[in-house]
């Protein structure tokens, strides 16, 4: 007989009568503060005022706070680097309720204040009745490849010897394999040909959510645009450049094809 576990974190409100009291995550001005054990959670207590409840954490409820914090505190991105999966889904929500709830105080049909509703992500205008949710902004990222090799970009914003993969957002109306070809051929202007889904990663700076494609090249010659791409080449799996972080998609893409060469 097959069983399944019930995953530590659970995107569940309680509702209206939860207690405040529970897990939480002290959010700072630059950073995240330690927790009283081991990763981000603070020990179940009770809440500041101005908490907000993100779901349930092992059975209990688990909200976000902010504060002034500390300088010390390590910042969101070098958290989700070392954080268990748990966590870092935690974490990943946290930063996206938080920006959700900054950029939406306000109605924006009518300007009327928003309200937040308890048991549900959703803020409502008391107004004109307008629901807002968390704006979630689908995005590819690709890895380009032909045959063995791999074709990696440098963004104009990476340090100097950083390669990754190409990345884009979705535009209204397009498929997600419509803008794997368009960003590829946009960015590095190449064609590709077969397109196949990888997986799927959250990604909140701010609210993005990354597609992961593998896309074949159907040429090798690279014509950068000059304004997002700063450079780009092809490499072998033998001669690599430096590759972004291991917890990020597109090194797992990377990773992922040299697996898959090394055994031919």
């Amino acid at each position: 007989m097959t069983t399944t576990s019930t995953p530590a974190f659970v995107r569940e409100l309680p509702g209206a009568e939860t207690p405040r009291w529970g897990y939480w995550i002290r959010f700072g001005e630059t950073g995240i503060a330690p927790g009283e054990e081991t990763g981000i959670l603070q020990s179940p207590g009770a809440w500041p005022e101005q908490a907000m409840p993100l779901g349930m954490w092992q059975g209990l409820p688990v909200a976000m706070a902010h504060e002034s914090g500390e300088a010390s505190w390590p910042p969101a991105r070098d958290w989700l680097a070392c954080l268990p999966a748990a966590q870092a889904d935690l974490l990943a929500t946290a930063l996206q309720v938080s920006a959700w709830a900054r950029d939406h105080r306000f109605c924006g049909r009518c300007g009327t204040p928003m309200q937040r509703l308890s048991h549900e992500f959703a803020m409502q205008c008391k107004a004109c009745g307008h629901r807002s949710y968390p704006r979630i902004s689908p995005c590819i990222i690709t890895l380009v490849t032909h045959g063995r090799d791999l074709l990696l970009a440098r963004n104009a914003r990476f340090p100097a010897r950083r390669y990754s993969t190409l990345a884009g957002f979705i535009e209204p109306g397009e498929t997600a394999e419509d803008a794997v070809r368009r960003e590829v051929h946009e960015e590095v202007g190449v064609e590709v040909g077969r397109v196949s889904f990888f997986r799927s990663q959250s990604w909140p700076f701010p609210h993005s959510l990354m597609l992961g494609f593998f896309a074949e090249a159907a040429s090798r010659r690279i014509r950068i645009d000059g304004v997002e791409i700063a450079d780009a080449a092809w490499f072998t799996p033998r001669h690599l450049p430096e590759l972004p972080p291991s917890h990020s998609i597109s090194r797992q893409l990377i990773e992922t094809h040299l697996s898959a060469v090394a055994m031919r």
